[in-house]
């Protein structure tokens, strides 16, 4: 089980009809948020699987996957580092830094996404929140994604106070895809720690905090109270 044969696995698996698709819908284009990436055109069904057979491969060859052009390859090697994290506490500390050593290469939401809560949530879950900050206030949106993704882990753990902090830092943000994130833990904040404390922070921020975010936030009440908070009524 090497790289190598890894590498071919994928490429027996590839679908270009599937790879153009997955193209468009990651915003692949010429000033889209992931311009230029590649795809193989494998489902994450498939690259999971590829993941669990060659989940013995070490981490410099992960990290060579991870520096890969092919966005499978990348989401492959992000399933490994969580995998590595959850199976082995030994290898913890050096997955991590190797995850924040690579955040450019992280570089769309679902890759964010799959990984994030696991690797950086996961071993900050009893240390110091500092890298969160660092990340929010970074100019790379990713980064600014993964800190705001990273708190799902505390979330889980019924500590909404570093997705508060970090949310209430990104509401400025002029991404989408960050009003998205934001809103999405909030929303969990409510379902998973405190209703109250999502009511105090949304009526708090009201005015600065983005529409979508809004929505996202709110979207488990029952339609006249949406309505009522996306009209600023808190009563």
């Amino acid at each position: 089980m090497d790289l190598e044969a890894l590498k071919k696995d994928f490429l027996l698996a590839a679908d270009p009809a599937r790879a153009r698709l997955l193209a468009r819908f990651f915003k692949t284009g010429k000033g889209e948020y992931a311009e230029g990436d590649k795809f193989l055109g494998l489902t994450v069904p498939a690259t999971r699987t590829l993941a669990k057979k060659y989940a013995v491969l070490p981490l410099k060859a992960v990290q060579e996957l991870l520096s890969s052009p092919w966005h499978e390859h990348r989401l492959c090697a992000l399933l490994l580092l969580c995998e590595k994290f959850r199976a082995a506490p030994e290898v913890r500390k050096a997955v991590f830094e190797l995850y924040l050593r690579n955040t450019r290469r992280i570089n769309n939401w679902d890759l964010v996404d799959v990984s994030a809560p696991r690797v950086v949530g996961g071993w900050l879950l009893d240390k110091s929140r500092a890298p969160l900050y660092r990340l929010a206030a970074s100019t790379l949106l990713w980064e600014r994604r993964i800190a705001m993704l990273a708190c799902f882990t505390f979330i889980c753990e019924g500590d909404a106070a570093d997705a508060l902090k970090i949310a209430r830092l990104l509401l400025g943000d002029r991404h989408d895809l960050m009003h998205k994130a934001v809103g999405w833990m909030l929303r969990e904040v409510g379902k998973r720690c405190s209703e109250r404390e999502l009511l105090a922070f949304l009526r708090a921020n009201y005015a600065r905090l983005p529409r979508t975010a809004l929505r996202y936030a709110i979207e488990r009440f029952p339609e006249r109270k949406r309505k009522r908070l996306l009209a600023g009524d808190f009563r």
